[in-house]
């Protein structure tokens, strides 16, 4: 299996093709959390999610707004992984900014997905509307593509 030569295009093929993510933010004692939450994007660039406010990663992008992202297909074979890594800076979305990025946020849902309205996610709501910008993407080579002379795994730089 070898992966197309179009790199920004296989960052948007795994993008596309998933629907979670594994959001890392960074605990007060600096250690690293990950959790898995489904998120929706508008061209690659920003990523949305709903969670609670009182989530410890929500918690967690308030005090600390870089986070990292992680997309991949975890039925992929053994060697054949693809993994989407992006960089970001993550906030809550004030409540003014609700029904342009809620527009965006839901243009398409998918199946068992919630299109949540503006006045569901503002104030004190339970839950909220979570925004990454994106400000570095690359992509996992694995060692066994023909073009990774290396043979390890790697990552590398795109812009999809």
């Amino acid at each position: 299996m070898n992966l197309p030569d179009d790199l920004d295009q296989l960052a948007r093929a795994i993008i596309d093709a998933n629907r979670y993510m594994t959001l890392g933010t960074t605990e007060p004692d600096n250690r690293p959390r990950l959790s898995p939450v489904y998120f929706t994007h508008a061209n690659y660039q920003t990523f949305y999610w709903v969670s609670s406010p009182s989530a410890q990663h929500s918690r967690n992008v308030e005090a600390r707004p870089s986070v990292a992202l992680a997309i991949y297909d975890s039925t992929a074979e053994i060697g054949y992984g693809r993994c989407a890594y992006i960089d970001a800076t993550a906030s809550i979305v004030p409540d003014e900014e609700l029904p342009q990025r809620c527009a965006e946020a839901f243009a398409r849902t998918d199946p068992g997905a919630r299109a949540f309205q503006p006045e569901e996610l503002s104030g004190d709501a339970r839950l909220r509307l979570y925004l990454a910008h994106a400000t570095n993407h690359e992509v996992h080579v694995p060692g066994r593509d023909p073009s990774n002379e290396s043979g390890i795994d790697t990552r590398r730089q795109v812009n999809p």
